[in-house]
């Protein structure tokens, strides 16, 4: 089975495994795929290994896994005789964007949870009732007709990054601060990003075209999302390669001029910098999945 998984999304554009139990058995998980994950944890601990950091597996823990990011999910026996209790949601981020429209700050925070370098994807909600609430709604959603699916799916999505940016998860100190007008600029910065990221992306041409000092895009751009314009060049760089790897027998000197004109060696160092393995070696991990 291949490790990036071609998740039938469906008509509704979302996945739901709702409280999963796995009891009594070492269980191990290794994957990516082309959507956005949450992985919610009601019992069970463990470990979750995403961007060469292992951080804990614990009851109320949320995780958040970007498209084609790998990532390792591991629960041994529970010595308790509890289960490991979780609930998979999977889905793709195109359709969300239009239930974000209304929220320009929620809908930047998600692009940069999409396609932008991701500062956090833990977040600790033991004894907050909203997340397994959102849960439940989902799952009664699965009956739902497709249409009726995706708009809840949109509006659970909506009050999801809401509360989590109303705790504080999501943004800078200085982001809950942040104007309409600056939010506009950063929007704008992300979308020129979008379609300039395979070119070789100057400073002055995104100032020049948002008719804005380089200084100025820099350090706004910087304090509300909490990376710098060059590292959110380099984790969409980063997405698009993964996303050829997988899906596509191109050869990895032709990956490498497409996402960023780069020289094969300079795109195995930049790659392997980010991901912890080569872009062959990425590629070649794809032809495994385990799974105890």
């Amino acid at each position: 089975m291949n490790l990036i998984e071609p998740i039938d999304l469906g008509p509704s554009a979302f996945t739901l495994g709702y409280r999963i139990e796995t009891m009594q058995s070492h269980w191990r998980m290794l994957h990516a795929h082309q959507g956005m994950e949450l992985l919610y944890v009601h019992e069970g601990y463990g470990e979750v290994m995403v961007e060469q950091t292992a951080v804990a597996l614990e009851p109320g823990c949320l995780f958040l896994f970007q498209p084609y990011q790998l990532h390792k999910v591991e629960v041994p026996p529970q010595q308790t005789g509890k289960p490991y209790v979780r609930t998979v949601l999977t889905f793709d981020p195109h359709c969300v964007e239009p239930y974000l429209q209304p929220f320009p700050v929620l809908e930047s925070l998600f692009k940069t949870l999409w396609k932008g370098t991701v500062a956090k994807q833990r977040f600790e909600l033991a004894g907050d009732p909203v997340v397994p609430a959102i849960m439940h709604d989902l799952s009664a959603a699965c009956k739902d007709k497709p249409e009726e699916r995706e708009e809840r799916l949109g509006a659970s999505l909506v009050a999801l990054l809401n509360h989590l940016s109303c705790k504080g998860m999501l943004e800078s100190d200085t982001g809950k601060n942040r104007s309409d007008k600056i939010t506009r600029h950063i929007e704008s910065v992300m979308d020129w990003i979008e379609r300039h990221f395979r070119d070789d992306c100057q400073l002055n041409q995104l100032a020049d075209a948002l008719h804005l000092s380089p200084y100025h895009i820099s350090h706004i751009f910087k304090e509300h999302t909490g990376v710098s314009l060059s590292d959110y060049i380099a984790a969409r760089r980063i997405r698009e390669a993964c996303s050829l790897l997988a899906t596509t027998s191109k050869p990895v000197r032709e990956i490498a001029l497409e996402v960023g004109g780069f020289s094969p060696t300079y795109f195995a160092h930049f790659f392997k910098k980010r991901k912890g393995m080569t872009p062959n070696e990425y590629r070649a991990s794809l032809s495994h999945m385990y799974q105890a």
